[in-house]
């Protein structure tokens, strides 16, 4: 499971400047935790093959990651957490019904979407129902989950003991159905599973907590995991030089992911320019292919995590998160399965980019309607336009030299074209694909600061 944020977080504030918070309030006040009855609690216990292919979908469905359309519901008495729920876009709570006083309270306070539970059921706050809840902690009651015994829009599962087992039955049973299905959870990594459940996930969780810090981590889940679907601007760069270094440490990351042709990770010597090196996924006479694997580079090299953030090479593990990149810029976070990290001979390549080339070819109105249509982001297009025509700066990467060890060629529409070019085979002259972003970095998070770096 991917690990979440532990950033410590200071107490969040009720603020009055954000439009979701009603400007009449007054200061929360400190409420008694109401009495939990029993019908109202809810517990969690050869050579290289160059294939002739564009850049394809990964194998494995990027559905999971497909947040925008899951609901979080939050169960608190803490007003923090309802501040910073609210903050963060989440604005349905739930409440039992003894509690009416406490959601009186807040809905003064901030435009909140109170939900009350009454003997097994949610009504909201015309008295209408709009879930029911069930309780599972055996595969009868499970078995007497499906969507034709309810007429309601949302059901609400406590699952007593499994979690991940009776989470998939559950997708199974109601993929297709109009039914919403939440899962209780007592914690972001709690939701996570269930969200994730047989890749699909449940229709959203509610998330039982008293403490801020669990929503700030399972915003920064959704925030991760939702970055999949933009796409990040690639560009052109072309080989200036290609030559042998010596012998340096090298790492090779193997991922809880399958990779495909076009497929890699972005890695360079600067966090200026980032190389998208290709997985060992292309079939080769002289060993297996292992399409989980990148040939990454020497252990100072940085490698592009979710987030905008960058690791050295050397600094991953099992467990962490490294973000999957094909030729058109779309992206996947990959999970590190193990990290090898060898002694091998290196090449060192460097490259330019001409972009007064590329604004020739492309002319500013052209690239004006790539921002608006969003193909580079507003962050893209703004660097893309503050660079010089004639920058001179010098962009590179150390890898072994291995014929399995590739860079990925520019992405030609839908033209049969090879997909990568090995590193034995490269030369002066070549096109491959750049990131081009901040170089200033600290601890991997890109700031604003004097920096040279050769």
């Amino acid at each position: 499971m991917a690990s979440l944020s532990s950033a410590s977080v200071s107490l969040v504030r009720t603020p009055t400047h954000l439009p979701c918070f009603r400007s009449n309030h007054g200061k929360v006040q400190s409420l008694n935790r109401y009495s939990k009855t029993k019908t109202t609690h809810l517990s969690i216990n050869s050579s290289l093959r160059m294939c002739s292919i564009a850049a394809s979908d990964s194998p494995l469905s990027t559905s999971m990651y497909e947040l925008s359309s899951k609901k979080v519901w939050i169960w608190t008495e803490n007003s923090q957490v309802m501040t910073a729920a609210v903050e963060r876009g989440w604005d349905t709570f739930i409440f039992s019904s003894q509690n009416q006083g406490l959601a009186n309270e807040w809905s003064k306070i901030a435009l909140i979407d109170p939900l009350f539970i009454k003997e097994g059921e949610i009504f909201d706050n015309a008295g209408e129902r709009v879930a029911t809840i069930f309780q599972v902690s055996t595969p009868s009651e499970l078995k007497k989950l499906h969507p034709e015994a309810h007429h309601v829009g949302n059901v609400v599962i406590d699952l007593l003991d499994w979690q991940v087992i009776p989470a998939e039955n559950i997708v199974a049973e109601f993929q297709g159905s109009k039914t919403t299905v939440f899962a209780v959870s007592k914690s972001p990594a709690e939701a996570q599973l269930f969200l994730e459940a047989l890749e699909h996930g449940l229709g959203g969780v509610v998330l039982k907590v008293e403490d801020v810090k669990a929503v700030l981590d399972l915003k920064e889940y959704f925030n991760r995991r939702n970055e999949v679907h933009n796409r990040l601007s690639l560009t052109k760069a072309t080989i200036t030089q290609v030559h042998a270094v010596g012998m340096g440490d090298r790492v090779c990351v193997d991922l809880c992911s399958l990779m495909r042709p076009g497929e890699g990770l972005l890695v360079g010597s600067f966090a200026r320019g980032l190389f998208l090196v290709h997985s060992e996924c292309l079939e080769s006479s002289y060993i297996a292919s292992r399409p989980f694997r990148v040939n990454a580079g020497p252990v100072h090299a940085y490698v592009a995590t979710p987030g905008g953030k960058t690791s050295y090479l050397s600094e991953l593990k099992a467990g962490k998160e490294v973000m999957v990149v094909d030729q058109t810029g779309k992206m996947r976070t990959a999970i590190v399965g193990r990290v090898k990290i060898e002694t091998r001979p290196l090449i060192l390549v460097e490259a330019k980019v001409c972009l007064s080339h590329t604004l020739s070819t492309f002319g500013f109105p052209t690239i004006r309607m790539f921002i608006s249509n969003s193909i580079f982001s507003t962050r893209d297009a703004t660097l893309l336009l503050q660079i010089d025509a004639n920058d001179q700066t010098v962009y590179s990467i150390l890898l072994q030299t291995a014929e399995t060890v590739a860079l990925v060629c520019p992405h030609e529409g839908n033209r049969t074209q090879k997909t990568v070019i090995p590193v034995t085979s490269l030369k002066a002259g070549d096109e491959v694909l750049l990131r081009l972003q901040g170089g200033a970095r600290h601890t991997g998070i890109e700031i604003k600061e004097f920096i040279v770096e050769n």
